[in-house]
């Protein structure tokens, strides 16, 4: 199956990548005190102690790659559909990723593996360009988003035991401000908001949601 570019017309700076480059971290940071709960649109002190409560001891360490189709006049996100059969988050809008496994390299490594077992891509089609603060979510896991640009034309090869559906979302929707709404939701019975998007019948929430939306607003940052 061969990534398609996308219908939406897109509008961004010529220097897009130049800007994610300087705004991303050059390293990942890993201080439990700059990490995120994975998709709120604000964290008071009183909600984050209320949902650490539920974090284990012990987080475990995981990685998503945010990757980008590094096309001139059409850059977008490749984002996947997970399988409908999965114990969890099932149906859900993700990035490719996973945990760490001990014979990763580092966490840059572990996305672009994931990637490769869950899409077909190949790490040396892949360019990381920088990382975004790690976000935790209940399930225990500290997921660092590793941001990468990605040839064109590639041809991928989804794992249906894991993805159901790969799509193309563009990065000018994902980096504009009203793409986005707010939610309330219910998390073990923390009443918090959370970050959504909606592109054609999908409809993004959660920590990829989070994610897109951190990355908006890092790109946003750039002084003018």
């Amino acid at each position: 199956m061969a990534a398609s570019a996308p219908a939406v017309a897109t509008e961004l700076p010529a220097d897009w990548r130049a800007r994610l480059r300087r705004r991303l971290l050059s390293t990942p940071d890993h201080r439990l005190e700059h990490c995120r709960a994975a998709g709120l649109v604000q964290e008071s002190a009183a909600v984050r102690a209320r949902l650490r409560e539920g974090w284990p001891e012990s987080l475990k360490a995981a990685a998503v790659l945010v990757p980008i189709i590094n096309r001139s006049n059409s850059p977008a996100l490749l984002m996947t559909v997970r399988a409908s059969h999965l114990r969890r988050h099932a149906g859900q809008i993700s990035f490719p990723g996973g945990r760490l496994e001990s014979y990763d390299a580092d966490i840059a490594a572990a996305a672009m593996r994931e990637t490769g077992e869950e899409i077909g891509i190949a790490a040396s089609a892949i360019e990381p360009i920088g990382f975004l603060p790690d976000h935790v979510v209940q399930t225990g896991y500290r997921i660092t988003p590793v941001v990468a640009l990605l040839q064109p034309g590639l041809t991928l090869t989804p794992d249906g035991t894991e993805v159901a559906e790969v799509f193309e979302l563009p990065l000018a929707i994902a980096l504009a401000a009203d793409s986005y709404r707010v939610v309330r939701r219910s998390i073990r019975g923390v009443e918090v908001e959370t970050w959504e998007l909606s592109f054609g019948h999908h409809n993004i929430w959660g920590a990829t949601a989070g994610i897109l939306a951190h990355l908006r607003d890092r790109f946003g940052e750039e002084a003018t």
